[in-house]
């Protein structure tokens, strides 16, 4: 039997995450978005309200919710603020996730306890100025010496870089094998030779950090390595596929905040006499994203069901974050088309849904990886 209602506590998830969202976040969100602000405060806030560690167990610090509520909360943070979505998706589907999936008891207790309660936050960095969707191509190496490694190399397109106090890094520790020289460390933000880099400018997403990190002889102990060494790309890989659930979520929650505007600015704008949603044109717009939107959503409860049954979910989160991404690019520019010349200006806000959709077709695998997955998947 397929269930599409929601319990009691995923409803009392979304309504709080709801409210949380029109309070916290609306208020601001254009001038966070035109000043590329930080949303500091507004982390801390979802950090108390326990969404910065919702599926970590009790006992670590986190929720102890299902993935389903986990994306549930995603996609209403997302409708209003994609970028905020970003940092907190960061910390749990990568971060907190990777901790809960390979760390020790001794890394749990360190950093998986404060990062799930929103104490610290975490990055998480895999790609190399020569290096996005080819993950394996890295340079950044790291060389044993006793109980040390010693990390030298660059790592780019670091979320939440600035602002973390961690950071998840996959580097070399053996070359020229490719992917099976991979391993995964933890590394502390203040710890020597590490560098942050400058802040990008982004086209979208301008209230979240990201940037380069710099490694020069930072030297990090043993203790400090995530796995077995040559297990990073495996990690990351695997950590990556369930991240891309939240990814999708959040295209979702663009999608309907683009459905929203276009739904309201309908209704009140006049032209020929007559309100413009009375145009068939108009009406078979809303009609397209409104069938797109609950068909990816649909897409990203089913892939979070499968994960949180224990069953493989790879594939079906792939198609969710394919689908529903090219959803929030189409409802996002549908939107910007409904509104015309308002829609082109930044004090009516639509015009940040259109920039912020598109990272979502790139961030956590593009587009294009996605459908490799999903290929591959069905021809194995």
């Amino acid at each position: 039997m397929i269930e599409f209602s929601l319990t009691n506590e995923q409803e009392l998830i979304q309504k709080i995450s709801r409210e949380f969202s029109q309070e916290h976040l609306l208020p601001g969100v254009i001038e966070r978005d035109e000043k590329a602000i930080f949303p500091i405060e507004q982390v801390k806030i979802m950090g108390e309200l326990g969404f910065m560690g919702m599926m970590v167990p009790e006992k670590w610090g986190g929720s102890q919710l299902d993935t389903l509520s986990y994306v549930i909360a995603i996609e209403e943070i997302a409708a209003v603020e994609l970028a905020t979505s970003t940092v907190m998706s960061v910390n749990n589907s990568l971060v907190c996730q990777l901790f809960m999936d390979y760390g020790t008891k001794e890394q749990k207790e360190k950093y998986l306890k404060p990062l799930a309660y929103g104490k610290k936050l975490g990055a998480y960095s895999l790609s190399e100025p020569q290096s996005g969707s080819d993950a394996s191509n890295m340079k950044t190496y790291a060389k044993k010496e006793g109980n040390y490694y010693i990390i030298n190399g660059t790592k780019n397109w670091v979320t939440n870089g600035i602002n973390s106090d961690i950071v998840i890094m996959f580097c070399m520790t053996k070359k020229d094998i490719g992917y099976k020289g991979v391993t995964a460390f933890v590394i502390e933000k203040d710890t020597p030779g590490l560098t942050v880099g400058r802040k990008e400018d982004k086209l979208g997403i301008r209230a979240t950090d990201t940037c380069e990190l710099y490694f020069e002889n930072c030297k990090i102990p043993h203790k400090n390595r995530i796995g077995e060494e040559g297990q990073g790309f495996k990690i990351a890989m695997k950590v990556l596929g369930g991240g891309r659930i939240g990814i999708a979520a959040q295209a979702v929650g663009l999608s309907r905040a683009a459905l929203d505007a276009s739904v309201s600015f309908a209704k009140e704008r006049k032209q020929f006499g007559q309100t413009i949603g009375e145009f068939g044109a108009i009406q078979n717009k809303l009609a397209n994203m409104a069938v797109e939107v609950d068909a990816a959503r649909l897409l990203v409860w089913r892939a979070a069901k499968l994960k949180d049954q224990g069953k493989d979910y790879l594939r079906e989160s792939s198609m969710a974050k394919l689908y529903a991404s090219s959803t929030a690019m189409k409802c996002a520019t549908d939107c910007v088309q409904i509104h015309g010349g308002y829609g082109y200006m930044r004090e009516y806000g639509v015009e940040r849904l259109m920039r912020d959709a598109k990272i979502t077709q790139i961030y956590e695998g593009t587009s294009e990886i996605q459908q490799l997955v999903i290929g591959r998947d069905l021809l194995k």
